[in-house]
C-alpha cells in the first residue's frame, strides 16, 4: 500500500512555510515556528487503510490551531491518536492541558478546539472517523485529551509502530480489518476487561513478538541473551514470552536461528573478511564444528559455501526451513480474524 505524500521541498524556500499552513485549511491553522528565511522542508503522508488514516508529518518545529470557527467550518469529529517517538508534544483541548513524553500516545478530537505544538521530529497520527469505532465510542470520548502513560499504552505505541512499517506490504484485504484491530487495542488500553483482552489477543501477541525479535536483534552478539533478559528488555512475563515463542520451538532455539540468520547475512558479504570461526564466535556459538553442523542443518549449505559462493558473485538461498516467525504468525494473520 503505497502512501499519498505532501511535500513543501519542490516550493521556493521563501514560501514553504506559507504552502504548509494551506495545506492544512480549512481544519486547521498552522503556525510554522521559524523564520520565512529558512525555510520549511516539511512532508505529510497519508495512508488510506479501510476507514481510517494514519498520518506521518516530518518537518520543523509548528503550532497547530483549531478554532470553534474551524469546527463550525470544517464539521468533522474524528478521534485522533498521536504518537512521537522521540519529542514531547503538547496541546491544549477540550479545557485540558495535555503534555505528552516522547513515546507516550495521547488521544484528542476534532470535535473540539484545540492549541497543539510539536518539534522536530516525525508524528504518527490515526485518525478515526465515529461510525468506524461505534463499539467504544463510550471509552474514546471519556479519554479525549488524555495521554496514555501506562503500560498497556506502551504496548498500543508498540503497536502502532509496527502498522507503520507494516503498511507499504498491506494488501487490501488486511486494510478492511485494520479498524476493527485498532479497536481491539484501543478497548484493551483503555478499558482492560476480560472480553476486550481476548478480543485483542492476536495483535497483543504480535506486538510482544515484535518486542522480542528487536531485543533478539539488539542483543545477537551478547552472551547474557536468554529468558530474564528477554523479560525485562521487551517488558513481558516469562509465561508470555514463552508463550509467544511456543510454536518457535521456544527461547534458546529462536535465538540461535535469529544468530544463524545473522550470520548467513554476514558470510554472503563480501567486505566481510572475518573468518567462520571469528563469526562463530561473535555470535555466541560454542566453537566453530557447533556452528557449521547447525548452520548445514538450517540452510542446507555450510557456511564455507556460502563465502565461497558470495565471492563468485552466486547468490545462495537460504532453505525454506529458515523462517524466523512461528507458523502463522504474521502481520496478516494478527490483524483482527
Amino acid at each position: 500500500m503505497e502512501a499519498s505524500t505532501f511535500s513543501t521541498r519542490p516550493f521556493p524556500v521563501r514560501d514553504q512555510a506559507r504552502v504548509w499552513a494551506e495545506w492544512f485549511q480549512p481544519t486547521f491553522d498552522m503556525h510554522p515556528e521559524t523564520e520565512e528565511q529558512e525555510g520549511f522542508a516539511a512532508e505529510y503522508s497519508v495512508w488510506n487503510v479501510g476507514d481510517i488514516f494514519m498520518t506521518l508529518a516530518t518537518g520543523p518545529a509548528t503550532r497547530a490551531i483549531r478554532t470553534p470557527a474551524h469546527v463550525r467550518r470544517s464539521p468533522i469529529d474524528h478521534w485522533v491518536l498521536s504518537y512521537c517517538r522521540q519529542c514531547p508534544m503538547t496541546i491544549s483541548t477540550n479545557g485540558k492541558d495535555v503534555s505528552a513524553d516522547a513515546g507516550v500516545p495521547f488521544l484528542w478530537s476534532l470535535g473540539y478546539a484545540l492549541d497543539g505544538r510539536s518539534i522536530s521530529a516525525p508524528r504518527l497520527q490515526v485518525y478515526m472517523p465515529r461510525d468506524s469505532f461505534k463499539d467504544v465510542t463510550t471509552i474514546l470520548d471519556m479519554a479525549v485529551a488524555s495521554t496514555l502513560d501506562t503500560q498497556r499504552g506502551q504496548l498500543l505505541a508498540d503497536y502502532l509502530m509496527l502498522l507503520k512499517r507494516s503498511l507499504p506490504h498491506l494488501s487490501s484485504e488486511d486494510a478492511a480489518r485494520l479498524p476493527a484491530a485498532i479497536q481491539a487495542m484501543l478497548g484493551v488500553c483503555l478499558a482492560p476487561t476480560p472480553d476486550a483482552m481476548a478480543a485483542a489477543s492476536r495483535q497483543i501477541q504480535l506486538t510482544f513478538m515484535e518486542r522480542v525479535r528487536q531485543v533478539v536483534r539488539r542483543n545477537l552478539r551478547s552472551p547474557s541473551l536468554g529468558p530474564d533478559r528477554l523479560c525485562r528488555e521487551a517488558g513481558m512475563s516469562r509465561s508470555q514470552l514463552y508463550r509467544v515463542l511456543e510454536q518457535a520451538g521456544g527461547v534458546a532455539n529462536y535465538i540461535k536461528r535469529c544468530r544463524l540468520a545473522e550470520s548467513f547475512v554476514l558470510l554472503s558479504d563480501v567486505s566481510n573478511s572475518q573468518a567462520i570461526q571469528e563469526i562463530a564466535e561473535i555470535l555466541c556459538f560454542s566453537d566453530a564444528s557447533t556452528f557449521s553442523r547447525v548452520f548445514r542443518r538450517e540452510f542446507g549449505v555450510s557456511p564455507g559455501d556460502v563465502r565461497s559462493a558470495a565471492h563468485f558473485g552466486i547468490a545462495v538461498a537460504p532453505a525454506p526451513a529458515s523462517k524466523l516467525l512461528p507458523k502463522g504468525l504474521s502481520f496478516s494473520n494478527f490483524l483482527g480474524g
